[in-house]
């Protein structure tokens, strides 16, 4: 299937209807064809992975070829200046996600990104650290704890973001390094109870929605099956 059997495809595909839903929960309209990410999937897998088709996907600037070319790019041949480019282009957060869980966080430039993009000013490329954070706390599982360790003081750093898609994704790294392992959970309660002791209502909120869920019940059952099972 070449690109414009693809853009085509797209067009077939397009939703009008679903935008609706999609802009109640934040998801950019402008561009988009409102089609489900459950259709965008499969499509990816018959595709499969094309590094040139997945560029000029993007650069197609279609909301739905973006996602899609998340999906089917091939982390191996992405460089770290395509990382900064669709980073700068970022406009919806289901897109900033996707492309971070999706295809950044299997790149080797994974976690020096983490440590650039924090510090930026718009708000999608700081959301993006916090993402690939998230994203290799579940999908990297040959990652030493020092790694997770080292991710620890920027949440702390930037959980006074009060930006909603910031502080979202500050809260969903320091969640997703807690539930990596016992000792990590162990640190990342630690770090939540700093960041609650701010004066900021968004590290109040980030922190307070950590510790309730790392505390549960459900969370101590699972890592500790996690514990057994390396035994």
């Amino acid at each position: 299937m070449d690109y414009d059997e693809i853009i085509q495809k797209l067009h077939l595909l397009a939703n009008p209807e679903n935008l609706k839903g999609m802009a109640r929960y934040g998801i950019n309209p402008y561009n988009n064809l409102g089609i489900s990410i459950y259709e965008l999937r499969p499509l990816a897998k018959q595709i499969g992975r094309n590094h040139q088709l997945a560029l000029r996907l993007w650069d197609s600037g279609i909301h739905d070829a973006r996602l899609l070319a998340c999906f089917i790019d091939d982390p191996a041949k992405v460089t770290t200046k395509q990382m900064d480019a669709w980073a700068g282009d970022f406009d919806s957060w289901d897109v900033c996600d996707q492309a971070c869980t999706s295809l950044f966080d299997q790149t080797p430039y994974a976690f020096e990104k983490v440590f650039q993009w924090a510090g930026a000013e718009k708000e999608f490329v700081k959301r993006a650290a916090f993402c690939l954070i998230a994203g290799l706390s579940v999908h990297d599982k040959n990652a030493s704890d020092q790694v997770f360790e080292e991710f620890l003081p920027l949440l702390i750093t930037h959980a006074v973001d009060e930006r909603n898609y910031v502080k979202k994704a500050v809260n969903w790294a320091l969640r997703n390094i807690g539930k990596r392992n016992a000792p990590l959970n162990k640190k990342a309660l630690k770090t939540a109870e700093k960041i609650q002791s701010i004066d900021s209502r968004s590290a109040r909120w980030i922190a307070t929605d950590a510790i309730r869920e790392l505390n549960s019940e459900k969370i101590k059952q699972r890592l500790e099956r996690k514990k057994e099972g390396k035994k």
